[in-house]
């Protein structure tokens, strides 16, 4: 823990918010369409409706805006994981909650044609929580229970399943390969505020939910016979623990596509700063999401351009040597 007292803790808060607020600047400014800073801030006080400021106003800044509360909504679906499991790899792409969700859309398109936002939504909340209860189930069998590392198996295989049956459906059907490929990736490209509009409200509801939850998860990590002894519900905590996640997860999922790795190397950053308080771990979560998820997009316009590269890509080159990290010191830190 780098930073330990309240000032400190807060001073540094406001200065990534800051970044934040920066990253999703220059995600409006930069890109394929060459646009200056000077012209960003005419075609929000002065539009004039030419190509730049359409594109600076209709695509750039829904794409800021959607990058940065998708990678807030993994990060802290992912830290919430990982303080209930004791699980440090536990996140919603490693135990298939993203791959669920991106399944149940998938087949919504290829068997029955779906094409509403609202129902991408719904579906991918499904497919999240089909997943997330697959996998305790799976994990919870046998004479020990669950386990940080039956978790992790459980979850791999899970999301290895969904991912065959997802790759399935697109093989028989070329005309929803087409629609979801990219998406499946993990990408923002070309999603506009209607797909914002569609999920907002429940991944706020979520963030209001893991707010309240944090100092309880604070004595659930403790043990569960010190949170009962202290007068704690814990059935109830981590209902209400695994609703959040499902949101989060399902929500993010239905506006991007399932993006890994998010979830596992911004909760560790967090607590590396901070420590282990979930009061902390949250609000920098949901930061430093944002941030890795709105540079990494800026990074994807960039590679090969004047294509895009998925941002999903992207984050998947930062995360798994962390990844691997993790995996080769064990399961000794949460």
């Amino acid at each position: 823990m780098l930073f330990k007292s309240f000032s400190q803790k807060l001073f540094l808060l406001i200065a990534l918010t800051l970044i934040l607020v920066v990253s999703m600047c220059s995600s409006i400014v930069y890109g394929y369409a060459r646009t200056d800073w000077a012209l960003a801030y005419q075609a929000f006080t002065e539009f004039n409706g030419s190509n730049e400021h359409i594109i600076l106003t209709t695509v750039r800044l829904p794409r800021a805006l959607i990058a940065a509360l998708v990678g807030a909504s993994l990060a802290i679906a992912g830290a919430i994981m990982q303080a209930l499991t004791k699980n440090p790899l536990a996140s919603p792409g490693v135990f298939g909650i993203n791959a669920g969700a991106g399944f149940f859309v998938v087949a919504a398109v290829s068997i029955f044609h779906v094409s509403s936002l609202a129902a991408y939504t719904w579906l991918a909340f499904l497919g999240a929580a089909a997943a997330a209860f697959t996998v305790y189930f799976v994990g919870a069998m046998g004479r020990e229970g669950l386990t940080p590392v039956k978790l992790t198996l459980a979850g791999a295989a899970i999301a290895a399943l969904f991912s065959s049956l997802t790759q399935g459906l697109l093989v028989i059907d070329e005309a929803a390969l087409d629609q979801v490929l990219f998406w499946l990736a993990g990408s923002i490209q070309g999603r506009k505020l209607e797909a914002l509009a569609s999920v907002w409200p429940y991944l706020a509801a979520a963030f209001i939910i893991c707010a309240f939850l944090a100092p309880k998860i604070n004595i659930l990590t403790m043990g569960e016979d010190v949170a009962r002894g202290l007068g704690q519900k814990t059935g109830t905590v981590k209902l209400f623990a695994a609703a959040a996640v499902i949101l989060l997860a399902g929500g993010a999922v239905s506006v991007s596509g399932p993006i890994s790795f998010v979830g596992i190397v911004i909760p560790h950053l967090a607590r590396y700063l901070i420590g282990n308080d979930h009061r902390w771990i949250i609000p920098y979560s949901a930061v430093l999401g944002g941030i890795l998820l709105t540079v990494s997009d800026i990074a994807a316009r960039y590679v090969i351009m004047p294509e895009e590269v998925p941002v999903g890509v992207m984050t998947a080159l930062i995360g798994t040597p962390f990844f691997i990290y993790i995996a080769r010191k064990g399961f000794d830190q949460a």
